[in-house]
């Protein structure tokens, strides 16, 4: 049974909770649209800071809105086109300290000022992205990068 537990650890012991909370959430349940919707709202809840929360998955090519929490976004995204695409296409973490100094960023939000995209890869394969923006600039740093990165590893077990 999924329990919400406080979070009053220093960052890395709360983000630790957080995975735990993931696992213990989406043990058992096989759908990959209600393992991601929960672990968005997961990730909205635990996360201060941020406006949208979300994945985008492969389709036909392209990346393809999947579930989030926050306003309504772009629906597809080129592979290798904004912060999604090129975290996609390069398979690996891209974190954007000021959205409008990284070339051909999609403003999906017009408050979005930093980013964080996270690829998802399952048995080498790529099968989305998650997607984090803040209405901050510099929002995301090295803890958030490693532990959202873990996030991601438990997180594609579900899928």
């Amino acid at each position: 049974m999924f329990k919400v537990e406080l979070y009053s650890g220093n960052r890395e012991e709360n983000y630790d909770l957080l995975i735990k909370q993931l696992n213990a959430l989406l043990e058992g349940e096989k759908n990959k649209i209600a393992n991601l919707s929960n672990a968005s709202a997961l990730l909205n809840q635990f996360l201060d800071r941020v406006n949208w929360v979300g994945f985008y998955l492969i389709e036909d090519g392209e990346l393809v809105l999947g579930p989030f929490q926050g306003l309504p976004a772009c629906v597809r995204i080129p592979l290798g086109r904004g912060v999604c695409g090129t975290s996609a296409i390069e398979q690996r973490t891209v974190r954007v300290e000021d959205v409008h100094q990284f070339p051909g960023h999609i403003a999906c939000d017009a408050a979005s000022q930093s980013e964080i995209v996270i690829p998802m890869l399952k048995d080498g394969e790529l099968v989305g992205v998650l997607d984090i923006d803040s209405p901050e600039k510099n929002r995301f740093d090295e803890v958030d990068q490693d532990k959202l990165e873990e996030f991601v590893k438990a997180l594609v077990k579900f899928l």
